[in-house]
């Protein structure tokens, strides 16, 4: 953990985030950043695709050159360094085996939070088909916590999951692939209550909420996979990390501007307090 002094605030702890921009600023990179500083941390960035979206859908990706997401990884890990690694939408092999060799290469023992960004809630690909494989190969095994939905656990998996003991045994499944711990998210399930489950070799925690009807849900992934990273970078243990990020989004999810027509944004920044 890292805290710096800078005009007398404290920055407490260093993110790395690689992951793709979304150019509406609810999820991806943007969502990452402001995740991240909404809690205290330094947010950092590779960003790994272009995409073209708004609250309505995603409209077209353009994935970086697998050589440059990785020159961007090395050069600010060889400069400021990096006290948590957030690792989000990759689009495709090429660019997650680059990121999963430069990660190795410089910050092997730093934490790594994986959120297996797969499909918008748009319907889009946001990763191909073919490169899960590769996702579930290079970088599961690589990671503290990976934070998938229940489609990305299926794909991951190749189980149905429709209730919590399904779940339990995706999340089991999941952490023989090698992470360190596995945060299934239940939000794809019908049911008003919803279920988190967090696996580790200690054991489980099952987080419980009540559904918020409100279709301003956009990036509520990446937000709370980019929280994790701030409690993780912040000193915090994966449970405690995961708690303080569940209730950082449940707030962003009940204070969302309403913007767009589509699936709006998360406040992010209920965090911050107007300078007087």
């Amino acid at each position: 953990m890292s805290a710096e002094s800078v005009n007398g605030s404290t920055v407490n702890g260093r993110v790395l985030i690689v992951a793709g921009s979304d150019s509406g600023g609810g999820a991806g990179i943007q969502a990452d950043i402001k995740a991240v500083s909404a809690l205290g941390a330094y947010a950092m960035t590779a960003i790994a695709a272009l995409t073209a979206q708004n609250t309505t859908g995603v409209y077209g990706v353009v994935p970086v050159d697998p050589a440059f997401v990785a020159l961007q990884m090395k050069l600010v890990l060889e400069d400021i360094g990096a006290d948590a690694v957030k690792i989000g939408m990759l689009a495709n092999a090429p660019v997650i085996e680059a990121v999963a060799a430069e990660y190795e290469a410089r910050a092997v023992n730093v934490p790594l939070v994986l959120d297996p960004v797969m499909i918008a809630k748009s319907g889009h690909h946001l990763l191909d088909p073919d490169a899960v494989l590769t996702l579930r190969r290079r970088l599961l095994p690589l990671a503290e916590v990976v934070t998938p939905n229940l489609p990305e656990a299926e794909a991951l998996t190749d189980l149905p999951i429709r209730d919590l003991d399904d779940m339990r045994r995706a999340a089991e499944l999941m952490l023989s692939f090698g992470p360190k711990s596995v945060l299934l998210k239940g939000g794809h399930l019908e049911d008003d209550t919803l279920y988190d489950l967090l696996l580790t070799e200690e054991g489980e925690t099952v987080f419980e909420g009540r559904r918020v009807h409100t279709p301003h849900t956009h990036g509520t992934g990446c937000t709370l996979s980019s929280a994790i990273a701030a409690g993780l970078a912040q000193g915090l243990n994966p449970r405690d990390a995961v708690a303080r990020a569940r209730r950082y989004v449940e707030t962003a999810i009940l204070t969302a501007p309403g913007l767009g027509h589509g699936h709006g944004p998360l406040n992010h920044l209920h965090t911050v307090r107007e300078f007087s």
